[in-house]
């Protein structure tokens, strides 16, 4: 194994995390050193945690931190090879042999080939980060179709060969754990289990974030929030709406609004589902308050 010990300047994780903190991301020692091995490891990294813990912002930001272009690939139930790897252009294909006539022409060209987001990792395995986003979502078939693409960066295409990556492309994957991944999988990336960060350091993420809330309004909306996370919720909110809820009480505030109704009044950016605004209403004053004493 081809170990990496400097990537683009980054010579340990206490070096990461100093530039992912440039990048406005605040990683723990946990997260900065995980990110760190799988660079120099030329592994990928598989970052596993509830939803709105900044699973998906750490891949962004390592992005940024190499200069890289982030491509995404969304999972979802019943994704197939198609939609990750390839596909050809059947219409233009079509339309090419019909204009070639008699001519021979070559229907598997680069001009007829549709790039997803694995080929492409591949094909720029030196400017790309891939982010294989909520894989916990496809099926394990896919999990499956996934392992060798992980184990040797490569892939086949019959109509062209195959195709391997010149260097070990940025790999990250993502998962809210909502069904167990195979271990096949996990034994090929470096792990990271992402929780919700503690209250000073989620009031300096919403400040760093959202420049203009005091300081007083990011501890009260972090205090509001942990209470919110410890009730039974359908989607309890993450940092993403801890920061939104952050930014929208201060402008209710500056338009008028007092403190604590201007949290109240924007509870819905915090919270995103009907039964849990009904559940928490009966509650929501004296959370409020008790948060912003």
């Amino acid at each position: 194994m081809a170990v990496r010990s400097n990537i683009v300047g980054i010579d340990s994780p206490e070096a990461l995390e100093k530039a992912l903190r440039a990048a406005y991301y605040l990683a723990d020692e946990g997260l900065a050193t995980a990110a760190y091995l799988g660079l120099a490891l030329g592994k990928p990294l598989l970052l596993e945690g509830a939803p709105g813990v900044g699973k998906t912002e750490a891949a962004k930001a390592i992005a940024a931190v190499l200069g890289r272009r982030l491509i995404r690939l969304q999972c979802y139930e019943g994704i197939d090879a198609s939609a990750a790897l390839y596909e050809w252009n059947y219409p233009r294909q079509m339309l090419a042999i019909r204009q070639a006539g008699d001519e021979s022409i070559d229907i598997y060209g680069e001009t007829f080939l549709i790039e997803r987001p694995m080929l492409a990792a591949l094909r720029a395995p030196d400017s790309t980060v891939l982010l294989i986003d909520e894989i916990d979502r496809a099926d394990q078939e896919f999990e499956a179709f996934l392992l060798e693409f992980l184990s040797d960066f490569q892939i086949s295409i019959p109509e062209r060969g195959t195709v391997r990556a010149a260097e070990r492309p940025v790999v990250v994957l993502t998962s809210n754990r909502t069904r167990d991944l195979h271990e096949a999988l996990r034994r090929r990336c470096v792990y990271h289990w992402i929780d919700y960060p503690s209250a000073e350091r989620e009031a300096r993420i919403i400040m760093m974030r959202a420049s203009s809330v005091a300081e007083a309004t990011a501890r009260a909306v972090v205090a509001a929030v942990e209470r919110l996370r410890r009730e039974p919720l359908s989607k309890a909110p993450g940092i993403a709406e801890a920061v939104d809820w952050a930014e929208a009480a201060t402008l209710l505030n500056k338009g008028g609004a007092r403190w604590p109704d201007a949290f109240k009044r924007s509870i819905g950016v915090a919270l995103k589902d009907e039964e849990d605004l009904h559940f928490i209403a009966p509650r929501l004053d004296a959370m409020l308050a008790e948060a912003t004493a």
